[in-house]
């Protein structure tokens, strides 16, 4: 499989495209005014304790507050909360856990008002961005994500991904994290660890552990409700979450984008540098790579799939709705059954791409052609899961049921990626009406006595639909001979067949259009 990485830089972000054998599976926007990413640390104040939910409200600075639920305090909360107060109170100066002594762990089961009070400072990490009319969605349980390994503060457990499958391995990454590992510190050992060696881990924790001291710093001084730790930038976070040796290139469009992106990958993945290359066509990036058309398809209610089939896309504030139409298609010429099982399949495959593609998450139900076959149903629900494999959100696919409908639970953190495909209609302007047609030949006239007798321009042309220009030339006596008459002059009228039914223009004499 041939990856690459289109990076479409502007003054306002940067879009980035996800390429898979050339067809675009991943579209991420980094915009310069969103300051509320995944990941981002902020000191939080409690502004509303809410025992019904058994969650908090606490402001981080956005319009509305943001939420914070008792199972996202995290067990070491109480720990976290004692460090903050001896922070900002300077009574304790080391930047490390060494010489703290951790709280107990809170009961799992137990209500936040036993554990939070109104007006008290909680550093919380943004777990999932505004989205719609709601606020952030807050975690206390803080982590500091790197490239191999994921720090978690107040912790000494040490987690291996369960992707990676070899007990050698894993009792290998085990034993090199703890040899290096900083004192009441937890690691998340991640799946790109594999066959890593030791210097390689070491310099990923120890770029974790200080950008954890410049927490510490930060926060004896920072004002509440005011970010103390950003994550990186949206560019480098997909290149340290997914970049590896299946990457072919990497395009970029931008000087400075360019060389941050090049020194980032130098930091991370060294023998990956020269697969940076700057975009130097005089078409835009998309435009050049095929993205631009790519997304113009792809996006909107209505996406056809090549054999003839659609699907119907809905969204809703609940959940979103997919039906599997079979269309025209008529290739195989099997039996019922078996075309719509063919449908299924390739239908199966596009809504896998369409939900990393949109970003879509929340519930997710689709509505696939009925098939009678026990055995078809399971070989679709199996193909699905495999297509899904490679969604890096986390998810969940229930079996079909007895309705033939199947139901995805996908994880949101961030706002459904939603581009309009439609473009203005340029005769009503998306206005869905014009102006009277009766009143055209008025608001011609109306243009002749200012050019005509304000402008003095003289020979001029009137260039117009060719229906319009049917209906001035009409008869012996007929409208263009009435304007030579009225204002002195033979006003020529030519057809544009390009031109809508009202679009009219005026050229002068040099055939150089007069600007009204």
């Amino acid at each position: 499989m041939i990856k690459e990485l289109i990076i479409d830089s502007s003054p306002n972000g940067a879009t980035i495209a996800l390429l898979q054998d050339k067809q675009l599976v991943e579209l991420h926007k980094e915009q310069i005014t969103n300051n509320y990413t995944v990941g981002d640390i902020y000191l939080g104040r409690i502004k509303k304790i809410m025992p019904s939910l058994n969650a908090a409200f606490v402001d981080v600075g956005y319009e509305k507050d943001a939420f914070l639920h008792y199972l996202d305090l995290g067990p070491q909360v109480l720990s976290l909360l004692k460090l903050t107060k001896q922070v900002r109170s300077g009574g304790y100066q080391s930047k490390l856990l060494d010489n703290f002594k951790p709280e107990e762990d809170i009961n799992k089961a137990g209500k936040i008002s036993d554990v939070l009070s109104k007006g008290q400072l909680l550093p919380v990490q943004i777990a999932k961005e505004p989205i719609s009319t709601k606020g952030p969605r807050l975690s206390s349980d803080l982590s500091i994500a790197g490239r191999y390994v994921v720090l978690v503060p107040f912790s000494e457990v040490i987690s291996i991904s369960k992707k990676i499958k070899s007990n050698t391995e894993r009792n290998r990454l085990r034993k090199v994290v703890e040899s290096i590992k900083p004192k009441h510190f937890g690691v998340i050992i991640r799946t790109v660890s594999e066959g890593k060696g030791v210097q390689e881990l070491q310099k990923d924790l120890l770029d974790l552990i200080s950008k954890w001291e410049t927490f510490v710093t930060k926060l004896h001084g920072t004002e509440p409700s005011k970010k103390v730790l950003g994550e990186i930038g949206r560019t480098s976070t997909i290149l340290r979450d997914i970049l590896n040796p299946d990457f072919q290139h990497i395009y970029v469009n931008e000087q400075s984008m360019y060389e941050e992106v090049k020194s980032y990958i130098h930091e991370i993945s060294p023998d990956l540098e020269n697969i940076v290359r700057l975009h130097k066509h005089k078409e835009t990036i998309f435009e050049h790579h095929g993205i631009e058309k790519q997304i113009k398809s792809t996006f909107g209610k209505t996406v056809n799939l090549a054999g003839g089939a659609y699907l119907v896309i809905e969204h809703t504030e609940a959940l979103h709705v997919i039906d599997v139409n079979s269309g025209n298609r008529t290739a195989n010429k099997e039996n019922q059954e078996e075309n719509a099982f063919q449908v299924n399949k390739e239908a199966a495959r596009e809504i896998a791409r369409q939900l990393r593609l949109r970003d879509m998450g929340g519930i997710v139900v689709v509505d696939f052609i009925d098939m009678h076959k026990p055995t078809n149903r399971k070989e679709l629900f199996d193909y699905l899961k495999a297509e899904m494999s490679h969604d890096r959100a986390k998810h969940t696919i229930l079996p079909p049921s007895k309705f033939g409908l199947v139901q995805i639970t996908r994880q949101r953190v961030r706002p459904e990626m939603n581009i309009v495909t439609s473009e203005v209609c340029p005769t009503c302007n998306g206005t869905g009406t014009i102006r009277p047609t009766i009143l055209l030949l008025d608001d011609i006239e109306n243009n002749f006595n200012y050019i005509l007798e304000e402008q003095n321009e003289k020979n001029i042309t009137l260039c117009v639909h060719p229906y319009i220009e049917a209906y001035i030339k009409k008869g012996l006596f007929n409208r263009q001979m009435k304007w030579y008459f009225k204002y002195g002059q033979w006003i020529r009228v030519k057809s544009n067949p390009s031109y809508q039914i009202t679009e009219f223009r005026f050229f002068s004499s040099k055939d150089e259009e007069i600007k009204l």
